[in-house]
């Protein structure tokens, strides 16, 4: 099953950690990764390697904010689509945190997300993707899409995120 969670609400991540703790209370074997994020940024983190090991991999730089420096952000999403397809065949279930915005930004291409898509169809491994945008295709090509919209929230009104509820 390939499964999206998308839109402009909180609660994307949490959705791909509760898909997860899911899987492996019933004793599937899952694979996390984070795209965007920098490691040690997010509270989640800390569990996640403790909980899969090297089945967690975060290669994030931050949030793209000048185009001219895209190539390291670049490298970085490749490098995590490489270790997403290398690891994939092993696992039950591969979460892709944040990739939506890889693909959004450029920094991965829909040819490189379809062949992971195909991929995990042909290797029977359930695909978690997650990210503000998902795009038309993708919604096509997905057994579920979940839309999280923002209803209220802090930061509307200038308030900072919040250490342990939003990261």
């Amino acid at each position: 099953m390939i499964v999206v969670y998308a839109g402009t609400g909180k609660g994307k991540t949490s959705a791909c950690l509760g898909q997860m703790l899911r899987a492996l209370g019933h004793g599937k074997t899952v694979a996390f990764a984070q795209f965007i994020k920098r490691d040690g940024c997010a509270g989640e983190q800390v569990l996640l390697r403790s909980l899969l090991g090297s089945h967690f991999n975060v290669q994030g730089l931050g949030f793209v904010k000048n185009c001219a420096d895209k190539a390291p952000h670049i490298e970085a999403a490749r490098n995590l689509l490489t270790w997403s397809m290398a690891i994939l065949p092993s696992v039950w279930l591969l979460i892709l945190d944040e990739v939506l915005y890889a693909l959004d930004y450029g920094l991965v291409s829909k040819s490189q997300l379809s062949e992971l898509l195909v991929l995990a169809r042909k290797s029977a491994t359930h695909l978690v993707l997650s990210g503000r945008k998902a795009p038309d295709w993708l919604i096509e090509a997905s057994d579920l899409v979940s839309l999280l919209s923002s209803v209220k929230h802090p930061h509307a009104l200038g308030q900072k995120a919040l250490l342990g509820l939003e990261y």
